[in-house]
This record gives C-alpha cells, structure tokens and sequence, in this order.
C-alpha cells in the first residue's frame, strides 16, 4: 500500500469515527438531537424572504440542513418502485466555517432503493472543509463522495432569480451494495414555499425551519439492480430544509407524507409526535398549476391502520389521511413495509400508494420510533 492510500485510510477513518458523534449530539433530545439546545447557532426568523438560487445552498450559520430526494418510478410492466436520495450537513460547532480538517461540518448521504421484496440502502460520511462533500448554487450541485444531485441546465428563458430556476433540470446519481441508478429531473412549474413563505413552524412554542419543496420533476433513468438493468420513470419529490433546533425537546420523531395525486395536484402533510402534550401538525395543498395553500392544523387528520414489527419497533406502515377542506379521505399503503433504514439514526422511509376520495402515489418517512 503506497503512503498516499495509507494517508487517505487514515483520514476517512477519522471522519468516519467523528461522523456519528457530531450528528448525534443530543440525541436523547428529539429525532437525532433536533431537539437539542443550539446556542450560537441562526435561528428561523418569520418574515425572511428566500432568495434564489442562493437558498440551494448551504448555510453554515445554521447548525442542521439537508437536500432530499424521493421518486416514485415503474418499470414497462408497471411494477413499482422508490428511489431515495439525501444529502444531511450538520455543524458540530458556532462560528464560522474552519479550513480544512479543523472544519466542524459533517456531511451524510443515505441513498436507498425499493421495491415490493426488497428495500436496499447505503449510508456515507465526510468530513467539511477536504472537498469530500458539498454544496455549490451556481451551477447547482451537492455531492459526496461519488453521489451527485446537480442542475443540468437553466430553463430556456428563466432567470437565476426565478424560484426553482436553477433547478429545473437535474440529474441524481448513487450507489450502493447490490444497485446503482442515475436519473434525469425535470419540472415545469416553480418551487412550493411550505409554511408562511418558507417559514415552517413545527412547535407551538416556536421551533421552525426554512422549507421549500419541488414536487413537481418528473424523473426517468436506469437503475441497475443486483447486475440487472431496468429502466424507470415516474415522479419526483425534492425537499430542502434548514433549521438549528426544529424540534421541541418532548417531539422525538415526525410522521411525514409527501402525495402525488392521481388528477396532477400534490399534497404535503406531517406529524410531530410530542410526550406530553398535543402533536404538531401541518401542510400544504398544491394545485396542479402550482399555487400553494397552507393548510390549518385542525384540518388535518392522520390516523395509524395497521402495523409492523420492524428492527424491535412497532411501526404504523398504513395510515388513514383526512384533508377536510379539500374532501381528501384515503387509505395509504406501503410498497414495501419493510422499508427500514438502518442507518446511524434509523427509520422508515418509503414509496406508498393511497386510495378513496384521491388515488395515487407517494413517500412516507417515519423517524423517532
């Protein structure tokens, strides 16, 4: 072994040994320590416009972020299928930014792969600062290690300062043991502001973080599972959040749906699950032009139907949806109810279909359980 690839060894052993412990600080405190207290850190401040293409970005300020991607996809016979692409940053400490190995960003990816027998998935870290990992706005591209989510090419016509602009067309890449894919991303309609204009509450007492969405990609590509090619395409969900204490310390996970209904609308609801009080809910409905509405927290109702037993948890894999004020009554269903991350901070993420007063498909991630 050459001095390079000794060095090398020992540096990602480094980063993969200070990897978990930056993430999992307070952990006891809220689904991988978001509950945890974040002094020094920005926090959310109602009434802050974002700006595109800068919001693509990272925020080194802000102590917990990430870039996610979910698609649901069919094969030519109309199997179905779910594809998961996530980028985390997590910063250790206040202040600003350090060069090199005296930086305190962590970066995680999960990518993962569904279908109805099968749920595969990897998970990798690096440390900020080397290069390892990133995100850059113009043009667009987070990256670690090998995985890659990043713009194409501007729409024709749109300016930078357009929402979502910047990201209108983009290609997602990863592997993991036993798949790989690459897919292409493209989306006609602007980004979705969650929230009062990208300000997320998720506490009553105040917790928030900065969401947007773009629900709108249609996606297609080739997945190569197990050696064997398959070609895709279906639909697309991208989130993007920021945020240093989004959690109350009594909320220990969420229960989050991301829907693509059947007549072209899209609908986005979650769950915080607190010990002592009230769970904290909200969303957002979304016309098929892709004008928002914040919805009430009273006009949402999710109820548990059935459950597994999954890695010695008790998880509720099928749930009642009820959306009162656009007559949404369904029944979700998982593609696969196995669909268990077992990562560092594990949960369950997976495509899902539903079924009453709408039909389609979607994501469901359960965390804290």
């Amino acid at each position: 072994m050459s001095a390079r690839w000794i060095v090398l060894v020992v540096l990602a052993a480094l980063a993969l040994a200070a990897a978990p412990a930056a993430f999992a600080e307070g952990a006891d405190k809220g689904f991988a320590g978001l509950g945890a207290e974040a002094a020094g850190f920005d926090r959310p401040i109602p009434g802050t416009p974002l700006v595109f293409p800068r919001d693509l970005g990272p925020h080194p300020g802000f102590r917990t972020e990430w870039w996610y991607l979910t698609a649901n996809l069919e094969d030519e016979s109309g199997a179905a299928y779910g594809v998961q692409w996530t980028l985390f940053r997590q910063a250790g400490a206040p202040g600003d930014e350090r060069e090199g190995w005296a930086n305190q960003t962590v970066w995680m990816g999960h990518a993962a792969v569904t279908t109805a027998t099968e749920h595969l998935f990897a998970e990798t870290f690096a440390r900020g600062g080397v290069g390892q990992a990133g995100v850059t706005t113009q043009p667009f591209r987070a990256w670690i290690d090998d995985w890659i989510f990043e713009a194409r090419q501007e729409a024709p016509g749109a300016g930078l300062d357009a929402p979502g602009a910047a990201l209108s067309r983009a290609r997602i890449s990863a592997n993991g043991p036993g798949f790989r894919y690459a897919f292409d991303l493209a989306a006609d309609k602007p980004l979705v502001l969650h929230g009062d204009q990208g300000f997320s509450r998720k506490s009553d007492d105040g917790r928030a973080s900065y969401y947007f969405s773009q629900p709108f990609f249609k996606i297609d590509g080739v997945l190569v599972l197990h050696g064997r090619k398959v070609e895709l395409s279906g639909l697309a969900w991208m989130d993007r959040e920021w945020s240093s204490q989004p959690l109350a310390a009594t909320q220990k996970g969420w229960d989050w749906f991301s829907l693509h209904l059947s007549t072209g609308e899209k609908l986005m609801v979650f769950r915080l699950r607190d010990g002592t009080s009230r769970d904290f809910c909200a969303g957002t409905w979304i016309g098929a032009d892709g004008a928002a509405q914040t919805l009430d927290r009273n006009d949402i109702t999710l109820l548990p139907l059935s459950e597994t037993h999954l890695a010695g948890r008790v998880l509720p894999v099928s749930w009642k949806l009820l959306v009162k004020s656009h007559g949404i009554d369904v029944e979700t269903a998982p593609v696969n109810g196995a669909s268990w991350m077992a990562t560092s901070f594990p949960y369950w993420e997976g495509p899902i279909s539903f079924h009453g007063s709408h039909e389609g498909k979607g994501y469901l991630e359960m965390t804290g359980y």
